[in-house]
């Protein structure tokens, strides 16, 4: 259903940041979906479209607000597989496959982890936004790797508060194409919404936040494929593989950022390797991408808590053919 919001901004609320306004004065929706609005050009101010979520209101602007308005549905609970690595009372780390959604969503209600949650546990903490309760930070639908549940209101609270102040260490194994620059290196650009494509990211300085990533070469296969560990130091979406695109060595496999562009993969790799190139992706049908590593101390036991993963099957495959076919060039680096 099409609703439509409007406001006529008084003098007591000028100066205010559009978004926090638009809250404040009961459209319904949580400040993270205002600003998607505001990003996707559904928000005018005086006629035109906001081009900024942080625009300054001024006295007497006029305010008009179009977006549909989902039907509200509880979860439902599925009995989904989960695999626990680790659990007590207060939280879980478990390991989610390639092509499992995280939580609902436009487009995929059903089949997620969070239903297959709302199944085993019957009870989790919601935040905000309710299609996500115990959820305390998110893979890609093709993203394998370990993710931290909470269970409890408490746990919810702390774990939260603890990924804000980056006290909760996450580290990713993954297949880049080409040679990297350095063996060590740090890549900082300011990630936000593509211009072109709103459900893609991209850098740009224009309404972005800032993006931190670091990483190590593990292993180079000739100048065909970098094998990095990555870590985080911010946590935008789709950061480790929008960051690589940037750098020019796009995540192998990864449909959305250039790993299965075959021009853009040939500019990267020796021309003479182009069925190779093919064979990789008939290797792996996803980005080559795992969050194999977490660590934290725990909200209410202080004890530190570590745990690792092995690659998936798919990526296992990968290495192992990259390290037959470049078995004489193959090196750590």
């Amino acid at each position: 259903m099409l609703k439509t919001f409007e406001r006529v901004v008084q003098k007591k609320s000028a100066g205010e940041r559009i978004d926090v306004y638009l809250v404040k004065s009961g459209i319904g929706l949580s400040r993270s979906q205002v600003q998607h609005l505001i990003e996707n050009r559904k928000v005018k101010v005086n006629g035109k479209p906001v081009e900024k979520t942080g625009y300054r209101i001024k006295d007497g602007d006029k305010i008009v607000a179009e977006f549909e308005l989902e039907e509200k549905k509880d979860i439902l609970p599925e009995d989904i597989p989960v695999d626990i690595i680790y659990e007590d009372e207060h939280l879980a780390v478990i390991y989610k496959p390639p092509g499992l959604v995280v939580h609902p969503a436009r487009g995929h209600f059903t089949g997620t982890l969070v239903n297959a949650l709302v199944f085993k546990y019957q009870e989790l903490p919601t935040t905000s936004d309710r299609t996500r309760p115990g959820i305390i930070h998110r893979l890609d639908k093709d993203t394998s790797g370990l993710l931290l549940i909470a269970k409890t209101d408490r746990s919810i609270s702390k774990l939260g508060e603890m990924m804000e102040r980056r006290e909760i260490k996450r580290k990713y194994k993954v297949f880049v194409w080409g040679l990297l620059p350095l063996k060590k290196g740090v890549i900082e650009a300011p990630i936000g919404r593509d211009m072109v494509d709103r459900k893609k990211r991209a850098v740009t300085p224009f309404d972005s936040k800032p993006a931190i990533t670091e990483y190590t070469a593990i292993k180079t296969f000739d100048t065909f494929i970098t094998f990095s560990e990555v870590k985080l130091l911010t946590g935008r979406t789709h950061q480790i593989r929008v960051h690589f695109e940037h750098i020019g060595h796009p995540v192998v496999g990864d449909p959305a950022y250039s790993g299965r562009e075959p021009r853009k993969i040939l500019s990267i790799i020796p021309s003479n390797l182009r069925s190779t190139a093919q064979e990789i992706l008939n290797i792996i049908d996803r980005q080559a991408l795992h969050a194999y590593h977490i660590s934290f101390k725990h909200p209410f036991k202080k004890e530190n808590m570590e745990f690792e993963i092995e690659l998936p099957e798919d990526m296992k495959n990968l290495y192992e053919f990259l390290g037959k076919k470049f078995s004489k060039s193959t090196k750590k680096s």
